[in-house]
């Protein structure tokens, strides 16, 4: 996992300064965790540092739009796809009922002294998560995947990579 992390002092309105933390994490990897009693899950060790120190503990969790997991991610940086959310246009359906799926589940979560968040019962719900979760790395996010659903999504994944080789344009630059 890689950070770089680094402070900037900018003048906003009337000139009073305020400080800007920005960081660039790249969270990768999957990660087999259990949720304790209370519906708690622990930020594995590796990525609490980057979580306190960069994002003074401050997360948000909300829905995927295309399958059953949460999309963990550092507030600062869900704030600034909730702004891009909020310039879509009111009138556009489809515009809509992605705002009201991803701010309207959205909820904020703080870490707390070891490390824990306390996942919304609702969101558990809607990943069917009860115990045995997989945090998966994706890039600025986390996926949050109820473990024996993520086993079967990962096995079809796999089961259709033969099939990337005609994946188009897009993907043909990549090798793996």
């Amino acid at each position: 996992m890689g950070c770089v992390a680094y402070s900037e002092i900018k003048v906003g309105q009337c000139g009073i300064k305020w400080e800007l933390v920005h960081a660039v994490s790249k969270f990768r990897g999957a990660t087999a965790i259990n949720l304790d009693a209370k519906g708690r899950l622990s930020i594995p060790t590796k990525y609490r540092t980057v979580m306190q120190d960069a994002y003074h503990g401050q997360m948000v969790v909300t829905v995927d739009l295309h399958e059953s997991c949460l999309l963990l991610y550092p507030a600062v940086i869900f704030e600034e796809i909730a702004e891009e959310l909020d310039k879509l246009p009111s009138l556009n359906p489809k515009a809509r009922q992605i705002q009201r799926l991803l701010i309207g589940y959205a909820c904020d979560l703080e870490m707390d002294a070891q490390g824990r968040v306390l996942l919304p019962g609702i969101l558990r719900e809607h990943a069917s998560i009860e115990k045995k979760l997989m945090l998966v790395g994706q890039g600025k996010k986390f996926e949050i995947w109820d473990a024996l659903a993520w086993q079967k999504r990962r096995d079809v994944w796999l089961g259709q990579a033969q099939t990337w080789e005609d994946a188009g344009p897009d993907l043909d630059h990549l090798v793996f």
